[in-house]
């Protein structure tokens, strides 16, 4: 059963920076083999993918993150990252890793002054 567990998220004011982490265990194949994403949560709101990297490298952003956000992964770990810099008001939200329909428990990432 693949677990996924994010930790990183806290309280900080607009224009500071954050680096979220997400470790995988439980997955059959090797943790390099997988595309792994981040989405978000806001409250009251849908969820709102934010970034994928895949097995190759290949990074993808959405527009409201991109130039801030930066997604990374070391396999060695089975870790995946997301460096959050530059953040906005509207970055308030709970963001989770995904691996396929898997996601973690989320952490939580509150932008405030």
């Amino acid at each position: 059963e693949v677990q996924l567990v994010e930790f990183g998220g806290g309280l900080v004011q607009p224009g500071e920076s954050l680096r979220l982490s997400c470790v995988a265990s439980g997955f059959a194949s090797s943790f390099s083999a997988y595309s792994m994403n981040w989405v978000r949560q806001a409250l009251g709101k849908g969820l709102e993918w934010v970034s994928t990297i895949k097995p190759i490298g290949s990074t993808y952003y959405s527009d409201s993150v991109k130039g801030r956000f930066t997604i990374s992964r070391d396999n060695a770990q089975n870790t995946v990252y997301l460096q959050l810099n530059s953040l906005k008001t509207e970055d308030t939200a709970m963001y989770y890793c995904q691996m396929g329909a898997t996601r973690g428990q989320g952490t939580q990432v509150t932008v405030s002054s």
